[in-house]
Order: C-alpha cells, then structure tokens, then sequence
C-alpha cells in the first residue's frame, strides 16, 4: 500500500467514526510536538530522559521479564 493510499484509508475511517475520544487522542497524536513536550520539563527530568535514551540506544537495557521478575520480589 502507498502512502497515499494509506492516508485515504484512515481519512476514511475518520469519516466514518464518531468516537470522540478516538478523534480527540487522534487530534493529540497529529499535533504532538516531542520537542515542545521536552522543553517544557524541568532540565532534571530532560537530562534524565535523554540519558534513558542513550542507554537505550547502547543496548543498557533490561529485559521486561527481568523487571516483572525483580519488583515482584520486592513487593511480594
């Protein structure tokens, strides 16, 4: 499928649907901006996302199952 007719696919479903709330979050989705949402952290947080990121990017990462594993014995 182009992308063409990709766009004529889901402005199709658009039209056809009236769930607010999946029109409202596909509102959100169009407009969503990443750079802005990060500027407007405190430069603690951003710091800390972008160093999540590059961990991530290095393959610093920890297994799902891992994670699930290690708080169910924490909290259990």
């Amino acid at each position: 499928m182009s992308i063409e007719e990709l766009k004529i696919e889901i402005a199709k479903k658009v039209f056809e649907t009236d769930d607010e709330n999946l029109l409202s979050e596909l509102d959100m989705l169009l407009n969503y901006n990443e750079k802005v949402v990060l500027d407007e952290l405190p430069k603690h947080v951003q710091e800390g996302i972008k160093r999540g990121l590059q961990q991530a990017k290095e393959g610093k990462l920890i297994p799902y199952d891992e994670v699930k594993k290690r708080l169910s014995e924490k909290w259990h």
